[in-house]
């Protein structure tokens, strides 16, 4: 689509730059009086979209939302002529992650009632300039550079910002322009421990790092002290941030050294705020990525924003207890100077210079100033209006709502005086069931009849308590530090190692498994009376079910060596109650007697059959395009409850050798049933060839409460990627 329609977005955008941009661009300043676009052409190369995204879980009904991983390596070529100077853009490359939101969806044509688009994070944008080396001396314009236009786009194209296009006429848009944040994240830096030496005296002796780190979300950026001297450095800080959209974004932790010429990199740690959204807190030590050694201990509380006044209770600590959205819409009726209102006589000074008056006679250039306690944000320059419309949403934290003010200040972009101001209490909101004012507020220190209108929505911050039915993901986060016992091995978490006496309950070898191990030596190929009442019944189910899933699955019955890379699994038991179990795991003569220490569950077998724990069926690809192993969990079978209560099971995913909490996947929680259904699609973002070098390590687990003593772990399977057409895909359980 976008190959067809290129030539003719060129052909508007040309158009727009002359008729549209080319005039704006000449009132900005008096320096660019002579602007004129001299060549205007958008190339052969048009956009390209990498990949396409559609959530449908954890959203609105009444809403799509889509991402769009754009790439655009242009040859496009604009030149512009300023005064004698000719300058121009000869190739841009920008990509980032474009979010398109297509709501609300109607019940009539168009269907759609407005679409919103926004970047996720700050696209990465390169530019070749043409004539750079004149555009430095041309006055208005040799502040110009890549990194303002950067800041440019983020200013309107990056979260919180959004453009909105109503498709519907008459279509209210300002609640799909601002929509009130999901929620707010605080993050405790505490200490990180074993960072890698950067500094160093003569090249040779390693000395100690002066490390600090950048916390960023979207284009709001925090930076801590920095701790002299110390590769294992505590800050114990805390900062807050407003999250705006959910899913996608994430917490990014940057950790440098600093230095007197270029801070040196010391590794990064990417968060997905679903996870920490939805277990409330999070107290983890984490693995830093991209570097060779590190953690970082971080406590990460899920604030929700709640309509509830008695939640405004006042915090000991400084910490925000509540936050204020300012919608600030526009101002009527704004003086033409300061001289106009101040102490009510028009003429309080004369003015001499004629020049100087005719400045004054034209209409204010104005902006808005914002001020809650010791935070000011700053607004958009509206040019030439008495009746400025700014159509902009900001957010500040409150200490106390009971106490605090808004100030707004009105000021003009030539002149240092106040346009008008207005100071709001807090407190007003609270007088409101929704703690919302929507109106236009009398300006003071202006005229009789300018006024500013804003919408002020006020929302308590409040940390809930997490859901004890819930699988917390923290807990879950394998990592190699000081926190959690692991296994040498499997560099998983150690269970509870079951008491001796259930153990010595099991005999080594018995009548059962003898029968089963004479069953598992049998020719796999060789069919197994599924009536058979023999000594183990249930394995040899087992064995039969998947003979005949292999046969739904491949027609031409492939031998079954295909399963051997696959079903290779022994269950996970931290208790073996179920003497029925019992024998088969004995049973397996080759298993050193650990086998019941029972997390070491990466144990082969070589005939494709696996203990009674049931099934998963599983749908696994690489999609070449997105450059993505596509890994679909359709459902579960005939799993073998861990407990008399039922249980709620659910599904984890890693791509080994990856065990990092940020690049875990899982499925929701299904409750109290054996025979889940889940058709929940994941992915891995991964070259072929590093994903031919994987495996895919899958357990179903038991959702059940933190304290509880229950066994988690239902069963596991590993999957070696390398033996897999991954390309042709392949569906079986």
């Amino acid at each position: 689509v976008l190959v067809q329609a290129w030539p003719y977005f060129g052909t508007i955008m040309e158009k727009t730059f002359k008729e549209v941009l080319e005039p704006k661009i000449r009132a900005k300043n008096v320096h660019l009086k002579t602007c004129t676009f001299t060549k205007i052409h958008f190339g052969e190369k048009c956009p390209r979209i990498n990949g396409i995204k559609a959530y449908t879980k954890e959203i609105d009904r009444r809403q799509v939302i889509l991402d769009l991983q754009i790439c655009y390596i242009g040859d496009c070529e604009i030149h512009m002529d300023i005064s004698k100077f000719n300058l121009g853009v000869k190739g841009v490359q920008l990509y980032g992650t474009l979010r398109v939101i297509l709501e609300p969806l109607l019940t009539d044509a168009p269907f759609i009632g407005a679409v919103t688009l926004f970047f996720m994070q700050k696209p990465h944008l390169e530019i070749n300039w043409a004539g750079m080396s004149n555009l430095l001396d041309v006055p208005g314009i040799n502040v110009m550079s890549d990194s303002l236009i950067q800041d440019f786009i983020a200013a309107r194209l990056v979260l919180p910002n959004r453009i909105t296009v109503p498709l519907k006429k008459n279509m209210n848009i300002a609640h799909l322009r601002f929509p009130i944040p999901h929620g707010v994240i605080r993050v405790h830096l505490l200490e990180a421990e074993n960072l890698v030496q950067k500094d160093s005296f003569l090249g040779a002796i390693r000395g100690k790092s002066d490390p600090y780190a950048l916390l960023r979300i979207g284009t709001v950026q925090y930076r801590s002290k920095t701790v002299s001297r110390d590769l294992n450095p505590i800050w114990n800080e805390t900062f807050e941030f407003v999250v705006h959209e959910m899913p996608g974004q994430d917490l990014e932790v940057d950790l440098y050294d600093e230095d007197p010429d270029k801070d040196d990199f010391m590794g990064s740690l990417l968060i997905s705020l679903v996870d920490v959204m939805n277990d409330r807190t999070v107290d983890e030590w984490f693995p830093l990525s991209k570097t060779t050694s590190g953690h970082l201990h971080l406590k990460l509380e899920w604030l929700s924003l709640l309509n509830d006044q008695e939640k405004l209770h006042e915090d000991k600590k400084g910490l925000s207890t509540a936050i204020l959205i300012v919608y600030l819409d526009s101002a009527f009726n704004l003086p033409k100077n300061h001289f106009e209102y101040s102490n009510g006589e028009c003429g309080a000074k004369k003015i001499k210079n004629n020049k100087y008056l005719k400045k004054m006679e034209r209409e204010p250039s104005s902006f808005v100033l914002l001020t809650v306690g010791n935070k000011t944000q700053k607004s958009k320059t509206c040019n030439f209006s008495k009746d400025p419309a700014w159509g902009q949403a900001f957010t500040f934290f409150v200490h106390s709502a009971h106490s605090q003010s808004l100030h707004v200040e009105i000021k003009d972009k030539d002149r240092d005086s106040a346009l008008g101001t207005s100071v709001v209490c807090l407190s007003h909101l609270l007088k409101d069931p929704n703690m919302t004012l929507d109106q236009r507020f009398q300006l003071d220190h202006s005229n009789s009849d300018s006024f500013i209108k804003m919408k002020l929505v006020l929302r308590a911050l409040n940390v809930e308590e997490p859901d004890p039915q819930r699988v917390k993901a923290g807990v879950n986060a394998s990592k190699q530090g000081p926190v959690r016992v692991m296994e040498k091995g499997g560099n998983q978490q150690k269970f509870v190692s079951p008491p001796k006496p259930e153990v010595s309950k099991v005999p080594p070898v018995s009548k059962d498994s003898a029968a089963l191990e004479s069953l598992l030596k049998k020719d796999s190929r060789e069919d197994l009376n599924t009536n058979d009442s023999s000594a183990a019944p249930v394995p040899s189910e087992t064995v039969t079910g998947l003979k005949e899933a292999e046969r739904e699955q491949n027609p031409e019955h492939r031998p079954s060596s295909a399963l051997h890379t696959r079903a290779a699994v022994v269950p996970t038991l931290p208790v073996v109650q179920e003497l029925r179990l019992a024998p088969s795991v004995a049973s397996l003569g080759s298993l050193p007697s650990s086998c019941f220490e029972l997390s070491s569950s990466n144990l082969d077998l070589h005939n494709g059959t696996e203990m009674p724990l049931g099934e998963i069926q599983l749908t696994v690809r690489y999609a070449s395009i997105r450059q993505s192993l596509v890994v679909l969990v359709n459902g579960c079978r005939n799993l073998v409850p861990s407990s008399n209560r039922g249980v709620d099971p659910y599904v984890r995913i890693y791509l080994l050798p990856d065990r990092r909490w940020a690049s875990r996947r899982k499925t929701s929680v299904k409750k109290k049933t054996l025979n889940p259904q889940y058709d929940e699609k994941f992915e891995f973002f991964e070259s072929l060839e590093d994903v031919k070098k994987r495996t895919l390590d899958i357990a179903v687990k038991n959702s059940r409460p933190f304290i509880s003593q229950e066994r988690k772990e239902l069963g596991k399977v590993r999957i070696d990627l390398s033996q897999e057409d991954l390309i042709k895909g392949f569906a079986q359980w």
